[in-house]
């Protein structure tokens, strides 16, 4: 399988819906609660890309740009985004849907690095030569 099927196969998509237990005092989607799922989805596609225990080393940016209302449907889609040789950058997007309508936006955007560690936690290529 080339890199880029690799790729395309690792993506990955869930949906959830926003509670008003996941929300702050403004009814919006709490930060460290979409910092969270984003983190698991990075998760998730690391480890569908590389098949290795992969960990989280770091989150480089996170941008909200739009505030996720609750009562709304979201996607959050991950994608892997640079490959190094004992680690990876995985972007994770989130777009919000009104559940009645057809209106979608993308809400938050982040960058997930995650490195692939041995049994003895040690650092390990992410890809075989």
């Amino acid at each position: 399988m080339t890199t880029e099927e690799r790729i395309t196969k690792a993506e990955t998509r869930i949906f959830k819906t926003v509670f008003p237990n996941t929300t702050n005092h403004y009814d919006t989607l709490f930060g460290g609660t979409a910092m969270h799922l984003m983190d698991e989805v990075a998760f998730i596609t690391a480890t569908r890309f590389t098949r290795k225990t992969m960990v989280t080393v770091s989150s480089d940016r996170i941008d909200f740009k739009k505030p996720i209302p609750a009562g709304t449907i979201i996607e959050l889609v991950g994608k892997v985004q640079h490959i190094g040789n004992t680690s990876l950058k995985v972007l994770v997007e989130i777009y919000v849907e009104e559940m009645y309508s057809f209106e979608r936006e993308k809400a938050i955007t982040g960058t997930f690095t995650f490195v692939a560690i041995d049994k003895n936690k040690n650092p390990i290529k992410v890809m075989e030569d």
